[in-house]
């Protein structure tokens, strides 16, 4: 690690076209900085803090930002692939956050009262995490583990949820138009809504015919 690179980040305001790679940078305090065409490659960033900062087409691949604080950041057209992002709350970004995940930790993470449509969620592990009052609209969750997660109050219009696991939908509690989810879900849905599907739950047990007089 180079020792300089840590201290321009702390003393430097700007960065464009540069890659830092294998930094470990836990805990530090990102404040007020502008990344334009960054990348963060294999680096520790655990609860790092980034406060009004702001992110324009960059890359965050094979880092740790586990507990990372996100309050006021912009992100524009950010793309994370293959990064620990477990128990983020994203909700206290900028509005509009323009952002996608590949293959990436999720697990325990926050989604309240955000903008993301046309987002990437693929084949991610998002386990017991919120997704709350959020407009996921041409979203893509293809292939991720969605197993204890909770969907409240968001608009699912033509979001891809196939090939994922664990992926249950209320249609009481969300706004559902053209979703595509696998089989399993619309099972679950099914039998959540009383009914039995044929070839997938257990025949009703028939009443007893009635006695004669």
């Amino acid at each position: 690690m180079d020792p300089g690179v840590v201290e321009r980040l702390a003393r430097e305001e700007s960065f464009a076209n540069e890659t830092f790679e294998g930094l470990d940078l836990q805990g530090v305090v990102l404040t007020d900085k502008e990344f334009y065409r960054c990348t963060f490659e294999n680096c520790q960033l655990q609860e790092s803090r980034w406060k009004g900062s702001r992110l324009e087409n960059c890359v965050v691949r094979g880092s740790n930002l586990t507990r990372a604080q996100l309050s006021s950041t912009a992100l524009r057209d950010v793309r994370f692939e293959g990064s620990k992002l477990m128990g983020i709350d994203w909700s206290n970004l900028a509005s509009n956050p323009e952002l996608g995940f590949v293959e990436c930790g999720l697990s325990y993470c926050s989604f309240v009262g955000l903008s993301l449509r046309k987002t990437d969620f693929l084949r991610c592990v998002a386990r017991e995490s919120n997704f709350y009052d959020l407009d996921l609209t041409d979203s893509d969750f293809s292939g991720t583990d969605l197993s204890g997660s909770n969907f409240r109050g968001c608009m699912l219009t033509r979001v891809d949820f196939r090939d994922t696991v664990g992926t249950f939908l209320d249609p009481q509690h969300n706004k559902l138009k053209d979703v595509r989810v696998p089989v399993e879900t619309a099972v679950a849905l099914a039998r959540n809504l009383g009914m039995l599907v044929a070839g997938f739950h257990d025949e009703a047990p028939k009443r007893a015919p009635r006695k004669a007089r």
